[in-house]
């Protein structure tokens, strides 16, 4: 028998079970990496008032900032904000980039795909925004219109689910945020803007803007936290907290404070 040989076979072969072993340790390890982490990173678009958006001083501040202060503060961890494009926030999650995504994401059965959502914890409908003067008085009236959305948003999964409608615009502008929309509404570069209740109801009171809000029988579809499909723990974590949230008031206290009325879940 030839024993180097078989000394070295030995060998390979603890190698391989040591390796094998060690991958899936890793993996175990791996699943509930971000809900043991002491500080979480949240993707957002920061020019997305009143989700999250910079004040005259330059803080980043708005409604899903306190949500997700006081739930940090409540987990006993720190939590980042991280700017990002919003037409990629899958990618930046997917990347571990950002760990989470909380900016008045909808969830929607697309979504749910890609993204683990936490439970609900805002409602806001998508309505149609027009200028006070306008002759817009529906869904119907949009052809031949310019109309504006934001990139990757409700608005425009919203829009793109009624293909002939879509395809009666003169043309579809999308924008990488909802402020920008709004300024070339109130210009006349475009003639409408579908968006959330809640984003065109702040604008107009902050900016005493002359539009008209129209309900054209979207239906509401609420916000919840987006995760990675692998982060069950964190999901666990967030939904106990959000829940805690919205039973002791205080969800209903932060959406009064930036919206006037309660939309919370």
């Amino acid at each position: 028998m030839n024993w180097k040989k078989l000394a070295v076979a030995g060998l390979a072969a603890s190698m391989v079970v040591f390796f094998a072993v060690g991958c899936g340790d890793q993996k175990k390890a791996d699943s509930g990496a971000t809900a043991q982490k002491n500080k979480i990173v949240i993707g957002l678009d920061d020019n997305f008032p009143p989700f999250g958006f910079h004040n005259e001083s330059g803080e980043l501040v708005g409604f899903d900032i306190d949500m997700a202060k006081e739930a940090a503060k409540r987990l006993g961890i720190e939590v980042e904000f991280k700017p990002i494009d919003w037409d990629s926030k899958e990618t930046e999650l997917k990347s571990k980039k950002i760990d989470a995504i909380w900016n008045g994401l909808s969830i929607t059965p697309e979504r749910e795909k890609n993204i683990l959502f936490s439970r609900p914890y805002e409602n806001g409908p998508q309505i149609l925004l027009v200028r006070a003067d306008s002759p817009i008085k529906g869904k119907a009236d949009l052809a031949g219109k310019i109309v504006g959305t934001q990139q990757g948003s409700t608005g425009l999964e919203a829009i793109n689910q009624e293909p002939e409608l879509r395809d009666s615009f003169k043309e579809l502008k999308t924008y990488s945020d909802n402020v920008t929309s709004f300024m070339d509404l109130q210009v006349g570069r475009i003639d409408a803007v579908v968006v959330a209740k809640t984003s065109a109801g702040y604008f107009m009171t902050k900016n005493k803007s002359d539009f008209r809000i129209i309900d054209v029988g979207y239906p509401d579809i609420p916000s919840g936290v987006g995760m990675r499909k692998d982060d069950t723990e964190l999901k666990a974590k967030l939904d106990k907290v959000l829940e805690e949230m919205h039973k002791d008031g205080t969800s209903t206290k932060i959406s009064e404070k930036w919206f006037g009325m309660d939309v919370s879940m």
